[in-house]
This record gives structure tokens, C-alpha cells and sequence, in this order.
């Protein structure tokens, strides 16, 4: 599985600059489909740097509170071999995370992990390589790519032989309005 080697910078008891947490604690994990770290969340903009505590720690939901923005790190391997568990392990786990905007079986049948937040995403390719699936194309991002995602349906799939690592800052946005980008239809 992936590590990441989280450092948090903050103010000490001196009211001088240090590093105030190492590691983090809050990893999700389902093996063989993905790993996922938060690194770091907060609930208001413009953000409270005064608020205390790792404020990364609890965080399971999908997307930011609003307002508010989470950082991630996300590790995908290579695709499950057996669709229908795929499909079905992403179920439960939506439920977990509190997805606001389940798959419908269109979104499915373009890839098991389709899904949609209510967010801006910011994602760097960290290593290896993946796909980014939207609704009606597909582009190969390798380490060092970049993408963002303006609060519509999108997939990873890994076509690899090795893990990917995803990098990503998810910012609370406003949803698209239903004649724009209509959801679960």
C-alpha cells in the first residue's frame, strides 16, 4: 500500500513556526480497488488558520462541507478484474462517503468508479499513469499531468500493471444548475 509523508507546518507554544504534525492518521482503504489519505480539510473560507488540531483527521465524506476544502492523496491500482464487484464494492462505499449523486446504470456502464461531487477538484498525477473517464471521453494522464474537474462525472481507470497516485485539492462550489447539467438522469 502507499505512503504519503504528511508535515504539517504551524505555530508553537513560542508563537514561532514548526512543524506541528508528521503522518496522518485518516486512511481509507478498500485493497484492490483504491487507498486514500486525507491530508488536510477544512469547513469555512476564507480558511481559520487559528482553529487547533489536525483538522485532517475525521474526514471520510467524499467532498468538502460547504464552504469548505479537503486535500487528498488517492492511490488506484490497476483495475479489479471482476466488474460486477467492482461496481458493487463502489456502492457500499458511496454510501459511506455520503454521495450525494449515486451512478445511475449510464454512469456504470461507462465506468464502476463514475462519480460526481459538488466541487472543484485540482488533481496532479504524483506516479504512473491513468485514465480520466468523463461522459463522453477519455484522456491518459501520466506523473506530472495535470487536470480539474468543474462539479461533473468522472472516473479513474487504471489500464496499468502499477498503482497510480493522485494528488488532489477539492474545493466546495456550487452545483450546476439542472438545465445546465442534469443530475441522475
Amino acid at each position: 500500500m502507499a505512503h504519503i509523508n504528511r508535515i504539517v507546518v504551524g505555530v508553537d507554544e513560542n508563537k514561532e513556526s514548526r512543524v506541528i504534525y508528521r503522518d496522518t492518521d485518516n486512511i481509507q482503504t478498500v485493497p484492490g480497488m483504491f487507498w486514500r489519505s486525507t491530508l488536510w480539510g477544512v469547513e469555512e473560507l476564507p480558511v481559520d488558520n487559528t482553529i487547533p488540531g489536525d483538522r485532517g483527521s475525521t474526514i471520510v465524506s467524499r467532498e468538502p462541507d460547504k464552504p469548505g476544502v479537503i486535500f487528498r492523496a488517492v492511490e488506484i491500482p490497476p483495475n479489479p478484474t471482476d466488474r460486477e464487484d467492482h461496481i458493487e464494492t463502489l456502492k457500499s462505499l458511496h454510501a459511506k462517503v455520503k454521495q450525494k449523486y449515486p451512478p445511475t446504470a449510464k454512469d456504470l456502464a461507462r465506468h464502476p468508479s463514475m462519480h460526481r461531487t459538488d466541487t472543484l477538484d485540482m488533481f496532479v498525477i504524483a506516479r504512473g499513469e491513468v485514465y480520466l473517464v468523463t461522459d463522453t471521453d477519455e484522456t491518459l494522464l501520466k506523473q506530472g499531468d495535470t487536470a480539474v474537474v468543474q462539479g461533473v462525472n468522472h472516473a479513474w481507470d487504471n489500464r496499468s500493471s502499477e498503482p497510480c497516485m493522485i494528488l488532489g485539492v477539492m474545493v466546495s462550489a456550487d452545483p450546476w444548475p439542472a438545465d445546465r447539467y442534469p443530475a441522475n438522469e
